[in-house]
């Protein structure tokens, strides 16, 4: 009995070690048509496209139109932050913008500044409309927080259109183009032989910032620790704060870098324009910008690049239409949105001819550790299979012995 006992101990103890995975560890992908390589790779690819249209075409409206839409690409990823990886449904986003064009206005203007000197102050600047607005307000979910959000974009547009140091409904004019140390845009610049024009030095910049900065810093950021957490949150808040996740600062981190983003991206708008004004920042803009984000796919980047673009340029396209483009614009969205309700590229999304990894069913041959999992298990089975009998054994005579009693008492 002490042996059989001792052999069910060490089968018991065997068993109620970690259970061994059901499948073995895939091996890396490797080689172009893996799915993160390859997507790296078109990024690059189109990133060097961009910069290339210049030298394909140099028509200013061509470059106008594509720095606008840059510049919607860069609003739409600092939107993509807030409502994409956190989750927060904002419909005020392009007051960030307007804080970002009218300090970067101001300061050139009144003060003396150049564009890139604003940067630091515009940042700051944003950073505290982040901190005012969503210090309170962060607390607040769904419906009111979009309705809080909304308010405060009217609220900025209304003090800039009663303030005289913003120009009044008027505006800012005479914005000037970016300089660096004394040199700016405006003077040009000849290389090898080409001379590259302000508006075309402007285009070059905006794709840099905007396509190669902003757009990998934020995808960047969704993959690291502070990205889970926001996604974590976007997904069940309360299950995430009982993980120890602190919801209310996570979500106001993803609040402060989407405003950082949105400023930024108002400098280089103010400074494309050259002017700005009230009616540049009304509440159809926020709504155009978060139609692009859902459009695309909330938490994807290559989808928010996509709807981005498509919300920008759409409308260009149909200029031939006149009055009736924007009736087009609007049925494309509603078709688009029955048949790819999660969005143009879904955050999820992988493409059918990529590689994927292949999980393997668990042998004897592929997994080293499966054959002693299997003897554990049979161990305990014998074990088990020897303590019934050691039992019914014991339990034979004492059984016989009450039923002997059982007859006595009947006679």
């Amino acid at each position: 009995m002490a042996t059989t006992r001792s052999t069910d101990a060490a089968a018991r103890g065997a068993y109620i070690e970690a259970p061994a995975p059901l499948h073995a560890r895939p091996a890396p992908l490797s080689g172009l048509l893996a799915p993160q390589r390859f997507m790296n790779t078109t990024g690059l690819l189109l990133f060097i496209l961009a910069l290339s249209v210049p030298f394909i075409t140099a028509s200013p409206y061509v470059i106008s139109i594509l720095t606008s839409a840059f510049i919607y690409v860069m609003i739409a990823m600092g939107l993509n932050v807030v409502v994409g990886y956190a989750g927060l449904l904002d419909l005020g986003y392009i007051a960030f913008v307007a804080v970002g064009a009218y300090t970067s206005g101001i300061l050139t203007t009144q003060f003396g500044f150049s564009m890139f000197e604003t940067i630091p102050i515009v940042i700051l600047a944003c950073v505290l409309a982040g901190v005012v607005i969503g210090g309170p307000t962060l607390r607040l979910r769904s419906d009111y927080l979009a309705i809080v959000t909304l308010g405060f974009g009217e609220i900025i547009r209304i003090t800039a259109t009663n303030l005289s140091i913003t120009g009044g409904a008027s505006g800012i004019h005479g914005i000037p183009t970016w300089s660096f140390f004394g040199w700016s845009f405006a003077d040009g610049l000849e290389l090898f032989g080409i001379t590259f024009t302000s508006k075309v030095l402007f285009y070059f910049f905006v794709v840099i910032v905007a396509l190669g900065l902003a757009t990998v810093g934020a995808a960047r950021l969704s993959r690291g620790k502070l990205g889970r957490a926001w996604k974590s949150i976007r997904d069940d808040e309360d299950a995430s704060e009982a993980m120890g996740i602190n919801g209310y600062t996570t979500k106001l981190s993803a609040y402060i870098i989407g405003a950082v983003w949105g400023g930024v991206a108002g400098s280089l708008l103010a400074s494309h324009l050259s002017a700005i004004s009230p009616p540049s920042f009304e509440f159809l803009y926020s709504a155009l910008i978060l139609m692009a984000v859902v459009l695309g796919g909330m938490g994807s980047t290559p989808g928010v690049i996509i709807g981005a673009l498509f919300v920008s340029l759409a409308p260009e396209f149909l200029r031939e239409f006149s009055e009736w483009r924007y009736l087009i614009f609007g049925v494309l969205l509603v078709v688009v949105m029955i048949f790819r309700p999660a969005g143009l590229w879904p955050a999820n999304a992988v493409l059918p001819f990529l590689k994927k990894r292949r999980i393997e069913p668990l042998t004897t041959t592929n997994i080293p550790w499966a054959a002693e999992a299997k003897q554990a298990a049979e161990a305990k089975q014998a074990a088990d299979a020897a303590q019934g009998r050691d039992g019914d054994a014991a339990r034979g005579p004492a059984e016989n012995g009450s039923g002997a009693g059982r007859d006595g008492g009947a006679r």
